[in-house]
């Protein structure tokens, strides 16, 4: 497999879990580092579809260690994101850029099913 198709298999790879997306989509919106708590939170809200004041303890833990465990490593070696575990933030990492078009296009195509 050559290195351009690897690396958009790769893409389609991470794009495919939608935890994932919701930590991209988030970190899409901002502009500085988020605290890992900050996140957790609002993607535990996406992902039961709830306001974030309302999440409940167990989903909270059950995202804070699926994006510790797996999520976050994954989105860290594509170089989406950076993560300081030192300082529990995270931020747009050098790929983010590259792919925000791709993942802009899966945001749109979510949004209009979600109409649906």
């Amino acid at each position: 497999m050559d290195e351009s198709t690897e690396a958009v298999t790769n893409t389609f790879s991470i794009l495919a879990d939608s935890v994932r997306r919701c930590v991209l989509y988030y970190l899409d919106e901002q502009e500085t580092s988020v605290s890992f708590d900050r996140l957790a939170t609002r993607v535990a809200a996406w992902h039961t579809d709830s306001d974030p004041d309302t999440v409940d303890d167990a989903t909270l833990s059950e995202i804070r260690t699926a994006l510790y465990h797996v999520h976050l490593p994954k989105l860290t070696e594509a170089g989406y994101i950076e993560w300081d575990a030192d300082t529990h933030t995270i931020r747009r990492g050098p790929n983010f850029d590259e792919n925000a078009p791709l993942l802009q296009l899966v945001a749109d195509h979510e949004n209009e099913l979600a109409a649906v």
